[in-house]
């Protein structure tokens, strides 16, 4: 060799320094390795194997991008080196370079055709290719769960590169995996601080996860290292632009102006359809809007969409189950109180679900008040009148000459009207009806019911009407006389 030729003392000081470089690699002491390499090229810096040992010596330290260039050496010294040429190809396919990587297994196969070192690595850069255009593709379509696959097979091959590691920790965070995406894009920045593509994919977790001032400042940080980086670029408009929109939302909303709060939340919306949970707490906070302006159904639609952003969101299912309340679609309440005290067992919700349980117990009975035709704060005197009006208008025999179907109806609607005024003329039944508590716990037995005693008992009880009789009706004091027909 050249440094044997011109410096035989150097070559055999090179030579011992390589010796003892090897029996600390041996023993699996790289540092060591690596420093008696070093000080091998540096006595004799024209040797091949110095280098090519040096460059497999930083490999085992994970050190691929160093170790590229000591087997780049290593092969411009003598082309011929086969080991250098294999080296020079792991380190271009854990990088991620899997076409350089197989322009170097195949320069070995043209030196040695045998050898099946650099036959199975060609095969293993071919994978990590076809994995890189399928994930091509399937970041197109979106399909976010098969990008991350690709990525974990791809790094297996290539388990130093940066860009495969950057490709998956977008997708997780684009699939909501924030922790993990975060996790993937901080062990970048530990080695590379600078890494334009590392901060982004840190701001867009911020962003998604609804820390949208923090996350400006990542997307800020890394547009300062990479001006042109686009989808940083992007990220940092639509999270100022949302953060605007939202607290311009807030602020008309608190002044009461509530129109303008709903347009614009609705703006908002439009900004950015990725951003879950933002989106999720505008749709909320659009249906607390709506509550305000009785568009109860539209308020429930809205937080129905924010709940389906976000399953945990509390505050959302709270809303919906109040608009349900307000609605009387008591069923629905329940359902989303008992979501709300599985999360949050608290007092407050506690209660919350109980007074949902109780009006949905007393939407199933009959409604006293809506039989009578009466407000449910109508005074004694309100539902005395009431009742003398709609005893009246359906007792029996005023539909004697009806159809049997129409008679048989009308007995049906004349007996509730007895009832009602019944439990709505005593304090202490009214008092259990309207706090949806058992009636029959009062020995009131409504299948035992006569309607015409308490019709007698009212008007009197002779002259005039019989359920047992049939009657002829014409006007009179209380609206009709009659006169019995035998």
């Amino acid at each position: 060799m050249l440094c044997v030729f011109k410096c035989p003392k150097l070559s055999l000081e090179a030579e011992s320094f390589k010796e003892q470089g090897n029996a600390y690699y041996a023993k699996k002491d790289y540092n060591e390795a690596y420093n008696y390499y070093t000080k091998a090229i540096d006595t004799c810096p024209n040797n091949a194997s110095y280098y090519g040992n040096r460059a497999a010596t930083l490999m085992m330290l994970g050190r691929f991008r160093e170790a590229l260039g000591d087997a780049q050496q290593s092969v411009r010294l003598d082309d011929s080196f086969v080991r250098g040429h294999l080296r020079e190809g792991k380190c271009h396919l854990s990088l991620g370079n899997a076409m350089a990587a197989s322009r170097c297994f195949q320069r070995v196969l043209e030196l040695d055709h045998k050898n099946t070192q650099a036959q199975q690595e060609l095969k293993n850069a071919s994978t990590v290719l076809e994995y890189e255009k399928i994930a091509e593709v399937d970041f197109e379509k979106r399909d976010f769960r098969k990008v991350v696959f690709c990525m974990d097979r791809a790094l297996e091959f290539a388990p130093a590169c940066h860009r495969f590691k950057i490709l998956k920790a977008e997708c997780l965070a684009l699939l909501g995996r924030y922790p993990e995406a975060q996790s993937v894009a901080s062990d970048i920045l530990r080695m590379d601080s600078t890494n334009a593509d590392a901060l982004y994919v840190c701001g867009l977790c911020l962003y998604y996860e609804d820390c949208i001032e923090k996350a400006v400042q990542f997307f800020v940080q890394a547009l300062r290292m990479a001006p042109d980086h686009e989808k940083a670029c992007l990220a940092c408009r639509n999270a100022k632009a949302l953060k605007a929109k939202k607290e311009d939302g807030n602020k008309a909303f608190k002044e009461g102006n509530y129109k303008l709060a709903y347009e614009l939340y609705t703006e908002a919306l439009g900004i950015d359809p990725n951003n879950i949970k933002t989106n999720a707490k505008l749709y909320c906070n659009r249906g607390t809007v709506n509550s305000k302006l009785r568009k109860l159904e539209e308020a429930i639609d809205d937080c129905t969409n924010a709940v389906k952003l976000d399953d945990t969101y509390i505050k959302a299912y709270l809303r919906r189950a109040q608009c349900y309340m307000d609605t009387e679609q008591y069923e629905d309440a329940v359902r989303d109180y008992e979501k709300v005290y599985q999360t949050e067992k608290t007092k407050e919700h506690k209660q919350l679900l109980k007074n949902a349980q109780v009006e949905l117990k007393k939407s199933k009975r009959k409604d006293y008040y809506k039989i009578l035709g009466v407000d449910k704060n109508a005074s004694e005197d309100e539902i005395k009148k009431a009742y003398r009006k709609r005893a009246l208008m359906h007792h029996p025999d005023r539909h004697s000459g009806a159809s049997a179907e129409v008679q048989k109806e009308e007995e049906k609607k004349f007996k509730e009207v007895g009832e009602a005024f019944t439990i709505l003329s005593d304090p202490k039944k009214k008092a259990r009806y309207d706090s949806g508590q058992d009636l029959e716990e009062d020995g009131l037995n409504m299948g035992d019911f006569d309607a015409n005693n308490i019709f007698k008992a009212f008007f009197g009880g002779t002259g005039g009407f019989s359920f047992e009789g049939r009657w002829k009706c014409s006007p009179v004091s209380f609206g009709y006389v009659s006169t019995q027909v035998t």
